[in-house]
């Protein structure tokens, strides 16, 4: 089955408005039980102007709220229905809700699919089958629910929401842990502010993906966080990415379980160079979503960019009291390959004018603990800086925290920011972590806190490839071609056994106009020569064989053949050394081909994801493969301009451009191969599962295909 077929469109803000925005909300099982969760939603609800009810069939009100025995009773149609009960009441209940026109659910209840246990999974497909069918949207179940924090809605039993401080913002929290988000909003706590709060729990309709959609049509929200440990489907989050992506919203994520064990199980050099995060990085790539490698990273990175807008100019400067406060930014900026030029001409006569000579009239600005003498030259230094056309942010560095001059200049900033129109970053270097003027910081529109200097240059180099990303050609679409190179390959595939032979793979390559290396297959020494005399030596000579994947490492190829004694003798080693591979392979014959002159080795390949489908993976290539693993990674099928970004990240690829004196190869070939062997990958995803070209061998004039195994998918 094709990765881009049967997959559930996400849905937008149209089908999940009732459920998000609702008018009307029931909690059904709100109980007089103080601590239950029907009773704590109702407190997380007591600011929110949607009219409530409660369904319980011995009450006629609870709690202040007016209750109803069931939800067909509730004298209007309810929007969003809250389920407070136990898991064997769910089911029932869902379908009730369903038949008396819901728009969505919210299910509480634990004990699904999350235990493993084949009754409780099916269980729980059968609410995703009644939200199918009727179109009532559900939550859950195994979730703490959701908020809208500009309606004050509380949509969850977390008994927290009712006291939380109310800072209706611009961040979108989406998460499928309940307890990771919670611990995200709870910035709240200390000046953040938020739009929504979306738990998805085990989702049996509603998903991250579906919230990220959400996100992306509400003018509430301006940057979205995504905290998940894995996705079922990739291109729906590729659909909701795009509508981010239109949007112009910055989608900070922080993808969980990065473990590549799976890589371990493959068949192909690809296949392990490929594991389960490069599929994840490369949709991030093309969506230019940021990832974020720690769960500390995602509050402080979505609150910058809400502040931030887009950056003026790439450079950054800093300003500190203290010089190695600015040692320290130094060593971040280069670490994250933050550029920081010097000041302009006019920029550095103000730094010089008010910076004492110990000091440090540049970038960074070190205008020493002298400023407790002159506050004015903090300011005129800062604005200076901020107003240099080299800068998009300014970074001030905050060794020393004090309840008079921090929140003074808090204010201070937050109105240069305001008025110039570029950020402010702040590192707080004090461990008095909340000291005085840090929630000033948090909540102010325009300055973004930062706890660790590490973290705010980690952001301001994510806000800079973001800005390139989106400034640079759109990458080209995934489809699946069925034209006349993908029905000779497929009539090639046909053709083969169960296991691709290495010939047959070529075949299949040539199809697509990938150029391989010429070859014969020979049964005996004798033909072996006459092969070899009608290719011209020197010659290659591998044994031929489905079961044998990975020839060198079994010892059934020679290589640099320049005679017929040779061949004869290379022929016998070869086939000996096959009949000692455990278990007995099946051998087809012995291949024979032109040795083909030295040149840089580059591996290309594809593996298919189980979540994004088909990636595309160019690295240095040959016997050291695996040793070196300098690969790149992209979603396929990929044009010119992505193949050529992907050779380009790689640490070899000087070798390509001419090192040392030696000739550069023909990137403009090799970039093709990429694009063939992409498109390959796209056009036969429900057939091929990896695909290993290895290597292909670049010189000045050339680029051609040596070495190939292509492993079926296990459909097929």
């Amino acid at each position: 089955m094709s990765w881009l077929k049967h997959h559930r469109p996400v849905y937008g803000r149209a089908e999940l408005k009732r459920l998000i925005e609702p008018q009307s909300i029931a909690i059904v099982g709100l109980s007089r039980n103080e601590n239950a969760f029907g009773a704590r939603t109702r407190r997380n609800l007591a600011q929110c102007s949607s009219r409530l009810y409660g369904v319980n069939p011995t009450a006629s009100e609870l709690h202040g709220v007016p209750c109803f025995p069931t939800i067909a009773a509730v004298p209007e149609r309810i929007d969003c229905a809250i389920l407070a009960v136990p898991r064997e009441a769910v089911e029932g209940l869902v379908e009730q809700c369903a038949a008396a026109g819901v728009g969505g659910c919210i299910i509480f209840a634990s004990g699904y699919a999350e235990t493993g246990m084949a009754e409780r999974i099916a269980e729980q497909e059968r609410l995703g089958a009644i939200a199918a069918a009727s179109g009532m949207r559900i939550v859950g179940p195994n979730c703490i629910g959701l908020i809208n924090n500009h309606m004050r809605a509380g949509l969850l039993f977390v008994a927290t929401y009712a006291s939380m401080p109310w800072r209706p913002g611009a961040i979108g929290i989406v998460s499928q842990s309940g307890g990771l988000g919670h611990a995200t909003l709870q910035a709240v706590e200390r000046g953040g502010s938020f739009s929504h709060f979306f738990a998805a729990g085990n989702s049996a309709d509603v998903d991250v993906c579906d919230y990220v959609s959400y996100l992306a049509e509400d003018p509430a929200c301006r940057v979205i966080t995504c905290s998940a440990e894995g996705l079922k489907d990739g291109e729906r989050l590729l659909e909701a990415g795009e509508k981010a992506f239109a949007a112009d919203k910055p989608i900070v994520f922080y993808k969980m379980a990065t473990a590549n064990a799976a890589a371990r199980a493959a068949m192909s050099h690809t296949g392990t160079l490929a594991g389960s995060n490069a599929a994840y990085d490369a949709a991030f790539r093309r969506l230019g979503i940021i990832k974020v490698d720690n769960l500390e990273d995602v509050w402080e990175t979505a609150s910058f960019l809400a502040k931030a807008g887009k950056p003026k100019a790439s450079g950054v400067a800093a300003i500190a009291a203290s010089g190695g406060a600015c040692v320290i930014t130094l060593d971040n900026a280069e670490r994250h390959g933050v550029a920081m030029p010097p000041p302009s001409a006019a920029t550095m006569a103000v730094l010089e004018a008010n910076v004492p000579e110990f000091g440090s009239a540049g970038n960074p600005c070190d205008i020493t603990a002298q400023v407790a003498t002159n506050p004015k030259s903090y300011e005129a230094c800062a604005e200076a800086l901020l107003s240099d056309p080299a800068y998009g942010a300014l970074v001030v560095m905050a060794p020393t925290i004090d309840r008079i001059n921090t929140p003074a200049r808090a204010a201070m900033f937050s109105q240069l920011s305001a008025r110039i129109g570029k950020p402010v970053c702040v590192s707080w270097l004090s461990e008095w972590l909340q000291g005085p003027g840090a929630e000033i910081y948090e909540a102010d529109p325009h300055a973004a806190l930062f706890q660790t200097t590490e973290r705010c240059y980690r952001a301001l180099a994510a806000w800079n490839w973001r800005a390139a990303r989106r400034a640079a050609p759109r990458d080209a679409a995934r489809t699946i071609g069925t034209g006349p190179a993908a029905r000779e390959a497929r009539r090639l595939l046909d053709a083969a056994g169960p296991r691709i032979t290495e010939r047959e793979a070529k075949e299949i390559l040539a199809a697509y106009g990938v150029p391989v290396a010429r070859d014969a297959v020979v049964q005996t020494a004798d033909d072996a020569v006459r092969a070899a005399a009608e290719l011209g030596y020197p010659v290659v000579l591998k044994v031929e064989s489905p079961d044998i994947p990975h020839k060198t490492e079994a010892g059934v190829v020679r290589l640099g053949l320049k005679d017929k004694d040779s061949v004869r003798q290379a022929f016998g080693d070869v086939m000996a050394a096959a009949e000692r591979v455990k278990p007995k392979p099946q051998i087809r014959g012995v291949l024979v081909q032109p040795m083909i002159a030295a040149g840089t080795e580059i591996v290309v390949g594809t593996k298919l994801d189980p979540t994004f489908g088909p990636l595309i993976v160019a690295g240095m290539g040959g016997i050291l493969v695996e040793l070196l693993r300098d690969s790149a990674a992209d979603l396929a099928p990929v044009g010119p301009a992505q193949a050529l970004a992907m050779l380009e990240s790689l640490r070899g690829y000087k070798l390509l451009t001419g090192f040392r004196g030696s000739a550069p190869a023909d990137i403009g070939r090799l970039v093709d191969i990429i694009v063939r062997v992409s498109r390959l990958a796209a056009d036969l995803s429900d057939r091929i599962a990896e695909i290993d070209v290895n290597p292909v061998i670049c010189g000045p004039d050339r680029a051609i295909a040596v070495d190939a195994l292509i492993v079926r998918s296990s459909a097929t």
